[in-house]
């Protein structure tokens, strides 16, 4: 099984840890986004997943078997940077089956690899070319082929597509997504763009100042944050958060609706403080003055203008509530008539 688990693990350079006692397990086939802000020990997690940095304590098993204290050679596994790293001396083919002859694999077996791969990420038209005579999108479809070729069961990736544009970032995402399910490889992808987590990712692992602040499928994140950070962190727009005494009322900007609202629902009144017109549908900002602002999703365009007061209401079916520590409070299930 090319499973891949944590226990405890931990990385100190100083006495404040870069990664603090991370456990999970990332199954065998699945991809696993790690999410999270620069400087919440994203990479520093991966680098130790590579065998490129030691960690502090704790034991990482890759396919059963303990690596913790291997060389990343011996861990059967490939990576693909945020920089394509590529040899711009070499063609895409000397560039994609390099690692082959370090490892001195046969030239037979090589050019079958190679063919193969090629096929795959629909590079065969331009194998003889340099890297300097490829598009951004070219690259790193040359670094993905690179450790396709490898055919280690775990791949790891490091920001792959933050150098791209956002239309190839786009297309990338939906070809390595389709690759990782094709190929049915273990891959663990790191980013700090939410997008490429949601989209891709079977299982997103959230973290936050070197810890995990919630693991789960993506729309677990997004419909039931455990804590305020994951509320604010993940969505687009975020999830508003609307204090009320001693708790804070979280709700997506999609379930906010115009007018004063219903028996039972919670209603707002504020000033129109933007609009933000996106095509398919609007953003409306609403302030509160020093109550903050709370913004709504609403369908296609709007005739609301900034300056303009407008009454706002939700169903408390549809929010979520935090405590003064911005940890979710556990909603009471009714109990059924018998």
């Amino acid at each position: 099984m090319a499973q891949v688990a944590l226990d405890a693990v931990t990385k100190s350079w100083t006495e404040v840890p870069a990664v603090k006692s991370v456990s999970f397990v990332v199954p065998e086939g699945q991809l696993v986004a790690i999410l999270g802000p620069s400087g919440c020990g994203k990479s520093t997690l991966l680098r130790l997943i590579a065998g490129l940095e030691e960690p502090t304590s704790g034991r990482i098993e890759i396919a059963g078997r303990d690596v913790t204290g291997l060389p990343p050679s011996e861990r059967r596994i490939a990576m693909v940077f945020q920089s394509y790293a590529l040899f711009p001396h070499l063609s895409v083919a000397e560039n994609i089956v390099f690692g082959l002859k370090v490892r001195r694999v046969g030239r037979a077996e090589r050019e079958q690899r190679l063919a193969k791969v090629a096929d795959i990420v629909e590079l065969a038209p331009y194998l003889d070319r340099k890297p300097a005579q490829l598009s951004g999108g070219q690259r790193q479809r040359v670094a993905l082929a690179r450790a396709i070729i490898a055919e280690q069961p775990v791949c790891l990736m490091d920001e792959p597509l933050s150098n791209l544009d956002a239309q190839l970032r786009h297309e990338m995402r939906v070809e390595i997504r389709a690759l990782q399910q094709r190929l049915g490889m273990t891959m663990v992808y790191v980013t700090h763009d939410q997008t490429e987590a949601m989209t891709m990712a079977d299982t997103v692992i959230l973290m936050k100042g070197g810890s995990i602040e919630q693991l789960g499928p993506p729309a677990a994140l997004y419909e039931r944050p455990e804590t305020t950070f994951v509320a604010s962190f993940v969505g687009a727009p975020p999830m508003n958060l609307v204090p009320d005494g001693d708790v804070t009322r979280g709700i997506r900007p999609e379930h906010v609706r115009l007018g004063p609202g219903g028996a039972g629902d919670v209603a707002r009144r504020g000033t129109v403080a933007s609009v933000e017109y996106l095509g398919a549908d609007t953003i409306v900002s609403v302030s509160q003055g020093e109550h903050g602002r709370i913004a709504a999703r609403l369908a296609g365009a709007t005739t609301l203008k900034t300056g303009d007061m407008l009454d706002l209401h939700w169903s408390p079916a549809q929010e979520s509530l935090f405590d003064r520590a911005g940890r979710r409070i556990a909603r009471r299930t009714p109990e059924l008539a018998v």
